[in-house]
């Protein structure tokens, strides 16, 4: 594979660890926020990957937030780095529009997301799934899109929820098989790009 890829991270950084595990090239970490995702890049046994937190300016809603400036900001870093392929893994940073055009990384960004797309859309996916009464959930790599979990889907796998099923233990083992799905997805993608 010789496209060159760059991560997404806000949070624990355990799908960028099982990527990093997987052996998938990556070439680059961004973190929107101090974050253990950035650790595992330097706790990992991977030769040197290089790794930034381009910090937003404020989290939560109806706050000062500015997303066009962020996105131009975050979209000039990956392109000063050569990136080819965006993977978002936990980012938690909507972004505006504009990183997916074609001139930029439209049909190029890749995002997991822990349900069957689509159902349960939005960041409470797994409490949605386990509010609603269905027996089957499950994790989606799906293309991004400037509408939130919206894009064409590559790869599904279910996940049946279990009696007694608490939103962590269900997305746990949502993650488990994510961890193995998202690397074989994107490698998938990159050889036919």
């Amino acid at each position: 594979m010789n496209k060159r890829i760059a991560v997404l991270v806000s949070g624990t950084g355990s799908l960028l660890d099982a990527m990093i595990k997987d052996g998938l090239p990556i070439d680059l970490v961004v973190a929107d926020r101090p974050c253990r995702g950035i650790d595992v890049v330097t706790l990992s046994a991977q030769p040197a990957i290089p790794a930034a937190v381009l910090y937003r300016a404020s989290y939560g809603k109806g706050l000062a937030f500015k997303r066009e400036l962020y996105t131009a900001w975050l979209t000039d870093f990956l392109e000063r780095f050569g990136i080819d392929i965006v993977v978002m893994a936990g980012f938690m940073t909507v972004l505006s529009p504009m990183i997916f055009e074609p001139r930029h990384y439209g049909g190029r960004i890749l995002n997991s997301h822990p349900s069957l797309l689509p159902l349960f859309k939005g960041d409470r996916a797994v409490r949605d799934a386990l509010a609603s009464g269905v027996q089957i959930t499950g994790t989606t790599i799906h293309v991004a899109t400037p509408e939130v979990d919206s894009g064409p889907i590559l790869a599904q796998e279910e996940v049946p929820i279990l009696d007694g099923d608490t939103e962590g233990t269900l997305h746990e083992r949502i993650k488990q098989v994510e961890r193995v799905l998202y690397p074989k997805t994107i490698r998938a993608f990159a050889a036919h790009l």
